[in-house]
């Protein structure tokens, strides 16, 4: 008899170890309440790159005169941005069920908990209730926005980042609390689109956990376009009134504006999903896995999101594929386990930020020696023809052998040229393999090789 999976959540994860599980002789249900595809990837990082593109090009039209053309002006259109990320979405999500549907995968509306170790009651969204006998179960959940309780959240004039995938109306001026990855990647995309906007800083820095290099150079275009930074300010309150609000801050300062948005970081989904009947362990809410991404019960894995692990779609679909894989007993010997340290992750931002493997900061905070070559884009002949100088390429590598440990990318298409570091990083390349490799000329991916020499 085939092996029976159950897996609850439709995102990336659980997407991915459906259709793997599928393709290798599985009998599998999946069970999604909400949009197969995911909440966070289809309602949160989809429309936010959306929007961000829509931003980026109209910020390219601002800077049209560099390119030898007449200065360009576009106004937003709201209701078509919100039309055009709609049918992204749409047609992702019709992309995702075909592809559960053609794998043979079952796919049930509703929510799952579990019952004990080998059975998951679904509550259907038509009402009724089922029961399904499972040999493996996996939670894929993911997360929501984490809410204070002193943020009167009303998807009006006070936001979470659900709400604003786009707002109700466009803000005036929008006031953002919280500065890592989603924080800045709101302040770029409504500064691009007219707004004005204050930023909310707990540190001394943008992005405190990554290269403070790679800080300056956003912060330093935050500013030009205008944008104010409280920083070493910590929200403390928000009051809303017919007009606005006024975030209050633990310094004594407040910031007004038309609306806030709160992006603080996110809670797991684990609640509701009888994970005490089948005794699994949990950790602040997150199941505790191993590197196997199985829970304190074998035959039960959890992955994305809830497994406390790098909260990005592309470990999430990772862990789903190798969840389902070891499930079918595919890595029952010595085999690659996931490296978290060496995944690759960017911000998109304008410019761009990029990094992966070991940033200069820790290794120099760990003590241990490293090579650190960096050359800016304003030396490279593609980045001048695209009138977008900003930025560098950072590489480190171990001095004694040149194996290429990790770097770093600020500057237009990060996200793509980061893939060249991030494959050296996961397959143990030297620096001298990137300097002998014939890239195109002219093309940004030059300036991995000149880091490289």
């Amino acid at each position: 008899m085939a092996n029976r999976f159950v897996i609850i959540g439709g995102g990336p994860a659980g997407n991915q170890a459906a259709t793997t599980a599928a393709r290798l002789g599985a009998e599998v249900t999946l069970v999604e309440r909400d949009v197969v595809g995911g909440a966070a990837h289809l309602w949160d990082c989809i429309p936010s790159k959306a929007m961000i593109a829509t931003g980026g090009a109209m910020n390219d039209l601002r800077r049209a005169h560099g390119m030898g053309l007449r200065q360009v002006h576009a106004d937003l259109d709201f209701d078509a941005l919100r039309s055009r990320i709609a049918g992204i979405e749409q047609r992702l999500e019709a992309s995702v069920t075909g592809l559960l549907a053609n794998q043979g995968v079952r796919m049930l509306r509703g929510s799952g908990r579990l019952l004990d170790a080998h059975h998951v009651e679904v509550e259907t969204v038509e009402g009724t209730t089922e029961h399904i006998e499972a040999d493996f179960v996996v939670l894929a959940t993911g997360s929501r926005p984490r809410i204070p309780e002193w943020a009167p959240i009303d998807g009006d004039r006070v936001l979470t980042t659900r709400d604003a995938y786009p707002p109700p109306t466009l803000p005036e001026h929008l006031v953002v609390i919280g500065s890592g990855v989603t924080g800045v990647e709101f302040v770029h995309m409504f500064s691009a689109f007219g707004c004005q906007v204050t930023l909310i800083v707990s540190r001394q820095q943008v992005l405190p956990q990554k290269d403070p290099e790679v800080a300056a150079v956003l912060e330093d275009d935050f500013l030009k376009r205008g944008v104010k930074l409280f920083k070493g300010a910590r929200a403390t309150a928000i009051e809303v009134s017919d007009g606005g609000v006024v975030v209050r801050c633990d310094d004594g300062r407040s910031a007004a504006g038309s609306h806030a948005l709160l992006a603080i970081g996110s809670i797991p989904n684990s609640e509701g999903l009888g994970l005490e009947n089948a005794g699994i362990e949990l950790d602040g809410g997150y199941v505790v896995v191993d590197h196997n991404c199985r829970s304190s019960v074998p035959h039960i894995y959890a992955a994305g999101d809830l497994s406390g692990k790098l909260p990005l779609s592309s470990v999430a679909s990772m862990q789903g594929r190798k969840i389902a894989e070891h499930a079918m007993g595919m890595h029952a010997g010595p085999h690659r386990h996931l490296d978290y340290d060496k995944a690759a992750s960017a911000i998109f931002t304008d410019p761009e930020i990029a990094d992966v493997g070991l940033a200069e900061a820790d290794a120099f905070a760990s003590g241990r020696k490293v090579r650190v070559t960096k050359v800016p884009f304003s030396a490279s002949a593609k980045a001048l023809i695209n009138d977008d100088p900003r930025g560098f390429v950072k590489i480190v590598s171990d001095p004694a052998t040149g194996v290429v440990l990790g770097g770093s990318i600020v500057g237009r298409h990060a996200a793509e040229l980061i893939s060249v570091i991030g494959l050296a990083v996961t397959a143990g390349l030297r620096v001298t393999d990137i300097v002998e490799s014939l890239f195109v000329h002219p093309a940004l991916a030059e300036a991995l090789a000149d880091a490289a020499e």
